[in-house]
């Protein structure tokens, strides 16, 4: 017996996540490379697309330890990444239209990755 929570058919979060990685990595592709954004790209990039290859761990995941696990890893990055895409609209304001558009892909993942860590922590 899978003892992962079912998938909502309709929508599908890998895909979601995935484009979301494409969309920072295309985004910061256009950022001049500076001292300032330099750190800033590298964090923001590792943050981005890591939110998605947790998602594909917590999908193949073996047990609901596991799966939680890893949405929560999704979760925090999702978080973090909010934080590094602020950073780059601070640093790039020619650019912060972008950023904010990309930071609310990131706010809503992170409430849907609160919303399923929650629903395991309640069981």
């Amino acid at each position: 017996m899978d003892k992962r929570p079912a998938r909502t058919s309709g929508f599908d979060l890998e895909e979601r996540t995935a484009k979301f990685g494409e969309n920072v990595i295309a985004y910061v592709r256009n950022v001049l490379v500076t001292p300032v954004t330099e750190p800033v790209i590298r964090q923001l990039v590792n943050l981005a697309t890591s939110v998605g290859a947790n998602y594909c761990e917590a999908d193949d995941a073996g047990s609901k330890k596991e799966f939680y696990y890893r949405i929560s890893l999704c979760k925090r990055e999702s978080r973090e990444t909010k934080h590094w895409l602020r950073m780059m609209a601070q640093a790039v304001p020619e650019k912060k239209e972008q950023a904010r558009r990309l930071w609310q892909e990131a706010r809503e993942l992170n409430l849907i990755f609160a919303a399923i860590y929650r629903s395991g922590k309640s069981k």
